[in-house]
């Protein structure tokens, strides 16, 4: 997403049917990324594949597995290598969805994207 301002004497004629073009490709690439997003399935495992999750784009968690030997942890080893499968999971959800991005949305970078809300709004995206 490239974003350069614009002092009113400096825009040409054009500038307004072509902002109309880019708007309308935007759009399809946001319907493109929409559709796709329902079938990103970030995968997280922990214990040495004994505890394996599943999340969606969002973060949701969609699927957690146990393998026979994570029954032999105690549950404070178990709640963590959970958290940690899960972390994973998301973080692989959201690399899929800024990679799904990069593809889909001519010239939009997901890190300007939260840089310039983070800039905007003063607090941490």
């Amino acid at each position: 997403m490239t974003m350069y301002p614009l002092e009113p004497g400096e825009i040409r004629d054009d500038e307004p049917e072509r902002a109309g073009r880019q708007a309308e490709r935007m759009l399809a690439g946001i319907e493109e990324v929409e559709a796709a997003l329902d079938q990103i399935a970030g995968h997280g495992e922990a214990a040495a594949g004994q505890v394996t999750v599943e999340a969606a784009a969002d973060g949701r968690v969609r699927h957690v597995a146990f393998g026979p030997r994570a029954v032999r942890l105690d549950s404070g080893t178990l709640a963590a290598e959970l958290l940690t499968a899960i972390e994973r999971a998301q973080q692989d959800a959201a690399r899929q969805t800024e990679e799904l991005m990069r593809e889909t949305l001519d010239d939009f970078d997901p890190q300007e994207a939260r840089t310039l809300i983070e800039r905007i709004t003063g607090t941490p995206w």
